[in-house]
């Protein structure tokens, strides 16, 4: 499936498409409420508006709000030059949360129960109800994991409702038990083939495997509410079972093709994709920020390059002197193949974050051509351009969503993980198949991951067990610039791997030999700006007469931490405030709208 775009009602909006390489649908320029209901048609025509709203891909042209690479550098596994992003530490003068769709949803759902019942068939009234609920369940999963409680609505609220408007916010279970029962009533009645160009219970049911999985683990390790949790966490497996057991899927895909590829038409691994058309003005700017002609600041933290596995599976303290080695082309034959398939093979000196160039959204032909055989970087791969489409929803992810899930139920009394969970999950993923040009290289598939011989390793955080340990891992080396490690660490109830001042890991990059990879950085210009860090956390800032000892991992003396985010008075970094205008038009109108939980309250 993938994400077009067409023109409904009065305005433009950009919509999810099917397997037809462009849409050609007509305007429809004179829908109001009275005639937006006649057909299935025009429901369907309602319902796409959202699909943009819920499922970014890489976005749209120069827009990369949501998107990967650029829309989330703030984590422990990205460095950037200079000052490292912070975390909101005041409230804000405006700005709370959007409730538009909210609102757009409530009303469809009301239509079709007020409107529509001489329209549509009972299974298409309970197709598009699941519809409406699924999209619902989605916004409001949402807005708790940014504020918390947050007020509830289920029908469509008139302007003279003052006190529905200014309500309360509702207490966030009692928000996610309404979701619960949307996204329960989505996987039963969604239809599972609604055509190649809509969103069907699959798909439901791998957002729900996220979804679920996301409020499962806020309410284990932020809340401390394992019933709560239990009650996620058995959903979370149960939507990611209907996908495994569908046999609709599977992991056929060398790594970096999923990011690279001009058509996902067809890919089994691919739930959800968006496509970018130029023909139809669909284009994207992703893959320019990682084109290799483009400098950057924003690179891998040391941080994340130690956390790959070696091939063996092992980590790299219990590994030989040789494998343990971070130089670059060690690393290419050593970790996980999901490294090579993540950055350019050399050092670059364009990137000053950390040296290590992110080339997970440049497809191969596009580094040969710019780098060995020194051609033009062809037109596509520059500026918001970009044709290549985006894995909206992955195979990789569901089979992680549940394992992680089964293992969160397992330290909760569940059924203990079994090797065959294992194997049928992380271990089909390190399955996956290569591609040549890694191959050519020496990288080789990663050792299968045994319950019987876990890694031991030495930084493993001592209240998480080794095996969410290396689930955890795994979510780390596949998910790598995408869109989910610092929703991963709030929800884990650990944003203190973010903390510069306990993990000085995150400050440096890559591995560099400067005298014998980069020694066009040792000039006059950068003394005193550049330093490397050994294994041992030694710093040796370059004078200009000390380059043979410039070797060890990157950083820019001008780098610094982030402010303090935790154990800070009346900051709270796991959840957002709201904004003082939206406190003061409640006070207004004589309501009272409470800030969030632990922030200040005036």
């Amino acid at each position: 499936m993938k994400i077009k775009h067409t023109i409904i009602f009065v305005f433009v909006i950009m919509v999810l498409a099917g397997c037809k390489k462009f849409l050609d649908r007509p305007p429809l320029t004179s829908e109001t409420d009275d005639t937006a209901w006649e057909s299935e048609e025009k429901l369907r025509l309602y319902a796409n508006k959202y699909y943009t709203d819920f499922f970014d891909g890489y976005g749209s042209g120069f827009s990369t709000a949501g998107a990967p690479l650029v829309g989330f550098t703030n984590s422990d596994d990205m460095v950037v030059q200079g000052n490292q992003p912070n975390f909101t530490r005041a409230v804000p003068n405006s700005g709370i949360w959007s409730y538009s769709s909210i609102r757009s949803i409530n009303i469809m759902l009301e239509r079709i129960d007020t409107r529509m019942a001489d329209v549509l068939s009972a299974s298409a009234k309970a197709h598009w109800t699941g519809i409406g609920r699924f999209f619902r369940a989605f916004r409001y999963s949402e807005l708790v994991q940014a504020y918390g409680d947050v007020p509830y609505y289920t029908r469509e609220i008139s302007n003279t409702e003052l006190d529905e408007l200014y309500k309360p916010r509702t207490s966030r279970n009692e928000v996610m038990d309404g979701v619960y029962e949307d996204m329960k009533f989505a996987l039963q009645n969604v239809r599972l083939d609604d055509g190649d160009q809509n969103v069907n219970r699959y798909i439901v049911a791998g957002f729900v495997s996220r979804l679920a999985l996301t409020e499962g683990t806020w309410q284990k390790y932020y809340y401390k509410n394992n019933e709560q949790a239990k009650k996620f966490l058995e959903l979370a497996v149960e939507a990611a079972d209907m996908d495994i057991s569908s046999g609709k899927y599977d992991i056929n895909t060398d790594y970096k093709t999923l990011f690279t590829s001009k058509e996902l038409k067809g890919n089994k691994e691919c739930i959800l994709y968006r496509n970018y058309d130029p023909a139809a003005g669909v284009t994207h700017a992703i893959a320019s920020y990682g084109n290799l002609a483009e400098s950057t600041l924003n690179g891998p933290t040391s941080d994340l390059l130690k956390s790959y596995v070696l091939t063996s599976g092992e980590v790299w303290q219990n590994a030989s002197p040789a494998d343990a080695s971070f130089n670059l082309d060690n690393m290419i034959a050593t970790r996980d193949s999901r490294f090579e398939a993540t950055f350019y093979s050399k050092p670059s000196l364009l990137n000053r974050g950390s040296f290590y160039y992110i080339t997970k959204f440049l497809p191969r032909e596009v580094e040969k051509r710019t780098q060995v055989d020194l051609l033009g970087m062809p037109p596509e791969f520059t500026g918001d351009k970009n044709e290549t489409d985006a894995p909206v929803l992955r195979y990789a992810e569901v089979l992680l969503n549940w394992i992680e899930a089964k293992a969160e139920l397992a330290s909760l009394g569940g059924p203990a993980v079994m090797q065959s969970d294992i194997d049928r999950s992380i271990n089909k993923i390190r399955l996956r198949p290569l591609a040549q040009e890694a191959v050519d290289r020496g990288v080789t598939k990663t050792a299968p991951l045994s319950l019987t011989a876990l890694p031991a390793d030495p930084s493993r955080d001592p209240q998480v067990s080794a095996l969410i340990w290396e689930i955890r891992r795994e979510r780390r080396m596949e998910f790598a610039f995408e869109i989910f490690r610092l929703a991963d660490l709030k929800r884990w109830s650990k944003l203190e791997y973010m903390d510069n001042d306990l993990n000085t890991d995150l400050i440096s990059g890559g591995w560099v030999d400067f005298p014998a990879q980069l020694p066009g950085a040792l000039t006059s210009a950068n003394v005193g700006k550049i330093a490397v860090v050994s294994l041992t956390g030694t710093e040796t800032v370059y004078n200009g007469s000390n380059g043979a000892a410039m070797k060890g991992f990157y950083k820019n003396t001008a780098n610094k931490n982030r402010l303090p985010f935790l154990n800070q008075a009346n900051i709270n970094p796991y959840l957002a405030p709201i904004g003082r205008v939206q406190i003061d038009d409640y006070a207004a109108r004589g309501y009272q709208l409470l800030q969030t939980q632990g922030w200040p309250q005036n």
